[in-house]
Protein backbone atom coordinates (compact mmCIF):
# COMPACT_ATOMS: atom_id res chain seq x y z
CA UNK A 1 0.00 0.00 0.00
CA UNK A 2 2.76 2.27 0.90
CA UNK A 3 4.39 1.82 -2.51
CA UNK A 4 1.24 3.46 -4.19
CA UNK A 5 1.10 5.72 -2.23
CA UNK A 6 4.30 7.03 -3.04
CA UNK A 7 3.65 6.46 -6.85
CA UNK A 8 0.60 8.77 -6.39
CA UNK A 9 2.70 11.49 -4.34
CA UNK A 10 5.02 11.32 -7.34
CA UNK A 11 2.16 11.45 -9.84
CA UNK A 12 0.80 14.45 -7.98
CA UNK A 13 4.28 16.14 -8.28
CA UNK A 14 4.53 15.28 -12.09
CA UNK A 15 1.25 14.23 -13.87
CA UNK A 16 3.00 13.19 -16.65
CA UNK A 17 5.42 10.80 -14.98
CA UNK A 18 6.03 8.11 -17.53
CA UNK A 19 9.74 6.77 -16.93
CA UNK A 20 10.83 6.24 -13.36
CA UNK A 21 14.45 4.92 -12.22
CA UNK A 22 14.10 2.77 -9.52
CA UNK A 23 17.39 2.98 -7.46
CA UNK A 24 17.45 -0.17 -5.34
CA UNK A 25 20.14 -2.35 -2.97
CA UNK A 26 20.57 -5.54 -5.58
CA UNK A 27 21.86 -7.64 -2.29
CA UNK A 28 19.09 -7.27 0.39
CA UNK A 29 16.25 -9.18 0.09
CA UNK A 30 14.10 -6.74 1.79
CA UNK A 31 14.76 -4.03 -1.44
CA UNK A 32 14.45 -7.46 -3.83
CA UNK A 33 10.76 -8.01 -2.42
CA UNK A 34 9.91 -4.06 -2.47
CA UNK A 35 11.10 -3.69 -6.43
CA UNK A 36 8.62 -6.60 -7.70
CA UNK A 37 6.12 -4.55 -5.32
CA UNK A 38 7.37 -1.40 -7.31
CA UNK A 39 6.74 -3.38 -10.46
CA UNK A 40 2.93 -4.50 -9.73
CA UNK A 41 1.83 -1.00 -8.89
CA UNK A 42 3.53 0.37 -12.14
CA UNK A 43 1.85 -2.21 -14.04
CA UNK A 44 -1.31 -0.55 -12.82
CA UNK A 45 -0.29 2.67 -13.62
CA UNK A 46 1.30 2.64 -16.70
CA UNK A 47 4.81 3.79 -15.57
CA UNK A 48 7.83 2.70 -17.03
CA UNK A 49 10.09 1.01 -14.63
CA UNK A 50 14.05 1.93 -14.90
CA UNK A 51 16.31 -0.23 -13.06
CA UNK A 52 19.49 0.84 -11.54
CA UNK A 53 20.19 -1.41 -8.67
CA UNK A 54 23.64 -1.40 -7.21
CA UNK A 55 25.45 -3.73 -5.11
CA UNK A 56 28.57 -0.92 -4.00
CA UNK A 57 28.04 2.67 -2.92
CA UNK A 58 30.60 3.38 -5.54
CA UNK A 59 28.11 2.00 -8.24
CA UNK A 60 25.42 5.54 -7.25
CA UNK A 61 27.49 8.14 -9.60
CA UNK A 62 26.89 5.22 -12.67
CA UNK A 63 23.20 4.86 -11.68
CA UNK A 64 22.18 8.28 -11.56
CA UNK A 65 24.10 8.97 -14.80
CA UNK A 66 21.92 5.84 -16.37
CA UNK A 67 18.91 6.95 -15.03
CA UNK A 68 19.31 10.31 -16.44
CA UNK A 69 20.63 8.62 -19.85
CA UNK A 70 17.51 6.67 -19.91
CA UNK A 71 15.46 9.75 -19.69
CA UNK A 72 13.98 8.75 -15.98
CA UNK A 73 11.83 11.81 -14.74
CA UNK A 74 12.09 10.62 -11.23
CA UNK A 75 14.07 8.15 -8.69
CA UNK A 76 11.98 5.49 -6.58
CA UNK A 77 14.96 4.86 -3.91
CA UNK A 78 14.09 1.71 -1.90
CA UNK A 79 15.43 1.61 1.33
CA UNK A 80 18.07 -0.91 2.52
CA UNK A 81 20.96 -0.15 5.22
CA UNK A 82 23.07 0.61 2.18
CA UNK A 83 20.84 3.18 0.23
CA UNK A 84 20.41 4.60 4.36
CA UNK A 85 24.33 5.10 4.76
CA UNK A 86 24.58 6.94 1.17
CA UNK A 87 21.88 9.21 1.47
CA UNK A 88 23.52 12.54 1.38
CA UNK A 89 25.49 10.96 -2.02
CA UNK A 90 22.18 9.73 -3.24
CA UNK A 91 20.55 13.61 -2.78
CA UNK A 92 23.42 15.20 -4.02
CA UNK A 93 23.87 12.77 -7.27
CA UNK A 94 19.83 13.13 -7.74
CA UNK A 95 19.94 17.27 -7.62
CA UNK A 96 23.58 17.15 -9.92
CA UNK A 97 20.91 14.70 -12.58
CA UNK A 98 18.12 17.20 -11.93
CA UNK A 99 15.99 14.24 -10.99
CA UNK A 100 13.39 14.43 -7.87
CA UNK A 101 13.32 11.51 -5.55
CA UNK A 102 10.65 9.47 -3.39
CA UNK A 103 11.61 7.66 -0.65
CA UNK A 104 10.31 6.11 2.61
CA UNK A 105 12.17 7.85 5.20
CA UNK A 106 12.31 11.32 6.42
CA UNK A 107 16.31 11.01 6.88
CA UNK A 108 17.02 10.73 3.14
CA UNK A 109 14.64 14.14 2.77
CA UNK A 110 16.78 15.39 5.57
CA UNK A 111 19.56 14.68 3.55
CA UNK A 112 18.65 16.65 0.77
CA UNK A 113 16.17 14.44 -1.15
CA UNK A 114 13.16 15.66 -2.03
CA UNK A 115 10.35 13.84 -0.56
CA UNK A 116 9.20 10.53 1.54
CA UNK A 117 6.23 9.02 2.42
CA UNK A 118 6.67 6.05 5.17
CA UNK A 119 6.01 4.71 8.58
CA UNK A 120 7.04 7.33 11.53
CA UNK A 121 9.66 5.79 13.17
CA UNK A 122 9.63 7.79 16.28
CA UNK A 123 6.35 6.06 17.06
CA UNK A 124 7.01 2.94 15.45
CA UNK A 125 9.99 2.43 18.59
CA UNK A 126 7.81 3.94 21.01
CA UNK A 127 5.14 1.24 20.63
CA UNK A 128 7.84 -1.49 20.31
CA UNK A 129 9.08 -0.31 23.79
CA UNK A 130 5.79 -1.13 24.91
CA UNK A 131 6.36 -4.36 23.75
CA UNK A 132 9.41 -4.70 25.70
CA UNK A 133 8.43 -3.61 28.75
CA UNK A 134 5.10 -6.02 28.37
CA UNK A 135 7.61 -9.32 27.72
CA UNK A 136 9.96 -7.95 30.84
CA UNK A 137 7.23 -7.88 32.84
CA UNK A 138 6.05 -11.60 31.82
CA UNK A 139 4.21 -11.67 28.89
CA UNK A 140 4.85 -14.51 26.39
CA UNK A 141 6.08 -12.97 23.12
CA UNK A 142 4.22 -15.31 21.06
CA UNK A 143 0.72 -14.47 23.25
CA UNK A 144 1.21 -10.52 22.04
CA UNK A 145 -0.78 -9.79 18.67
CA UNK A 146 1.26 -8.39 15.77
CA UNK A 147 0.33 -4.87 14.93
CA UNK A 148 0.67 -3.00 11.71
CA UNK A 149 2.68 0.80 12.08
CA UNK A 150 -0.15 3.45 12.27
CA UNK A 151 1.31 6.58 11.72
CA UNK A 152 2.82 7.93 8.52
CA UNK A 153 4.18 10.72 7.80
CA UNK A 154 4.87 12.71 4.40
CA UNK A 155 8.18 14.80 4.61
CA UNK A 156 9.03 17.48 2.01
CA UNK A 157 12.41 19.41 1.11
CA UNK A 158 11.29 23.02 -0.51
CA UNK A 159 14.91 23.59 -0.37
CA UNK A 160 15.41 20.58 -2.84
CA UNK A 161 12.65 21.45 -4.79
CA UNK A 162 14.08 24.51 -5.87
CA UNK A 163 17.39 23.69 -6.76
CA UNK A 164 15.49 21.19 -8.84
CA UNK A 165 13.34 23.83 -10.52
CA UNK A 166 10.35 22.02 -8.94
CA UNK A 167 6.92 22.99 -8.04
CA UNK A 168 5.30 20.95 -5.53
CA UNK A 169 1.64 21.49 -5.34
CA UNK A 170 0.03 23.82 -2.75
CA UNK A 171 -2.59 20.68 -2.46
CA UNK A 172 0.73 18.55 -1.68
CA UNK A 173 2.37 20.79 0.65
CA UNK A 174 -0.33 21.33 2.58
CA UNK A 175 -0.65 17.21 3.16
CA UNK A 176 2.91 17.30 4.52
CA UNK A 177 3.83 16.33 7.76
CA UNK A 178 6.90 18.13 8.08
CA UNK A 179 8.47 20.49 5.46
CA UNK A 180 12.16 21.61 5.12
CA UNK A 181 12.56 24.70 3.88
Amino acid sequence: ELTGKRLQLLGELSPKLARLAVLWHRDNVGSTTAFRDLQVATRASKVALQNVGIRKADELPEAFSAAEQGKAQAVFVLLSPLIYAERQQIAALAVKHKLPTMNGAAELVEAGGLMSYGTHYPDLFRRAAVYVDKILKGAKPGDLPIEQPTKFELVINLKTAKALGLTIPPSVVARADQVLE
